[in-house]
C-alpha cells in the first residue's frame, strides 16, 4: 500500500513464503489481519516439507490473536471504517477446536508489535 493509497482491493501482497535458514527458522512480516464475516481475526501458515512432489508433506494452520489486542487494533484507522467484527475468538468454529493452544504472545517492539511462536514437526 502507498503512503495516502488506503485501497488494497485486488492485491495479493500478503502471500507468499520463506524458507527455513539452517536451523530451521523462518521469519516474515506483515499488517496485523482484518476480518471477514463469520470468522475472527487470524494468520494462516502452511509448512511444506519434502523436495520432491511424490514424497512432499504439508501441515496448514492458523494462528489466533487475543481478543483484547484486537479490538484496540481495530478501534484504531483504518480498521475502525469498516466497523465492529462480527466474531470473537470463542464464536470461530476451527477456534474452539484448539486455536486457544495458537494464540500468539503479542509484544510492542519497536512502532509495532512482534511475536514469536514455534512449531515441530517430527517426521513419521
Amino acid at each position: 500500500m502507498r503512503d495516502g493509497d488506503s485501497s488494497t482491493a485486488g492485491q495479493k501482497f500478503l502471500r507468499g513464503f520463506q524458507l527455513t535458514d539452517g536451523s530451521g527458522a523462518a521469519r516474515f512480516t506483515t499488517i496485523y489481519p482484518g476480518w471477514y464475516p463469520g470468522r475472527t481475526v487470524h494468520l494462516h501458515f502452511l509448512i511444506r516439507v519434502g523436495s520432491s512432489p511424490s514424497r512432499r508433506g504439508e501441515f496448514t494452520s492458523q494462528l489466533y490473536f487475543d481478543d483484547g489486542l484486537t479490538d484496540r487494533v481495530h478501534a484504531l484507522a483504518p480498521y475502525a471504517s469498516r466497523g465492529p467484527r462480527t466474531a470473537r475468538n470463542n464464536d470461530d468454529g476451527i477456534f474452539r477446536h484448539g486455536g486457544s493452544q495458537l494464540v500468539l504472545a503479542v509484544r510492542k517492539e519497536g512502532e509495532g508489535l512482534a511475536a514469536a511462536f514455534d512449531l515441530a514437526l517430527l517426521a513419521g
